[in-house]
């Protein structure tokens, strides 16, 4: 159980391209009910399985991303060092080796820091 309504509502979803687009329209209006509910709402890492930890990993580097945008204070559990893949994990799985490659270096330290990587345009759309 994540623990966040919101984001345990996105999880829930059937198709995590699905989830990730919501969340990416929630962060795109800034809806500000979820972003309180970051602050408010903790995540208790300990209780999650492996599942949740994925997504959850995907999703904290997405928030963590646009509140460094919009200049956001950013809640400490979203740092929290369990919150990483050991091995790069890339969001589109359709990347040649050079794709990859130049993503490691060129996306953001939100993402590097958790060992995410998105091809940034697939974003662009914020």
């Amino acid at each position: 159980m994540i623990g966040n309504k919101y984001l345990q509502a996105l999880y829930n979803y059937n198709d995590r391209d699905t989830s990730i687009n919501q969340l990416l329209e929630i962060l795109k209006f800034k809806d500000k009910d979820f972003i309180n509910s970051l602050y408010e709402e903790e995540v208790n890492i300990d209780l999650l399985d492996e599942k949740e930890k994925e997504f959850l990993i995907i999703s904290v580097s997405l928030i963590d991303h646009f509140f460094q945008i919009y200049n956001l204070d950013i809640p400490n559990w979203l740092r929290d060092e369990r919150l990483s893949f050991s091995l790069p994990y890339y969001y589109n799985r359709r990347l040649s080796d050079f794709e990859k490659v130049k993503l490691l270096f060129t996306n953001p330290s939100p993402f590097r820091l958790r060992n995410v990587y998105f091809d940034l345009n697939s974003i662009i759309r914020i």
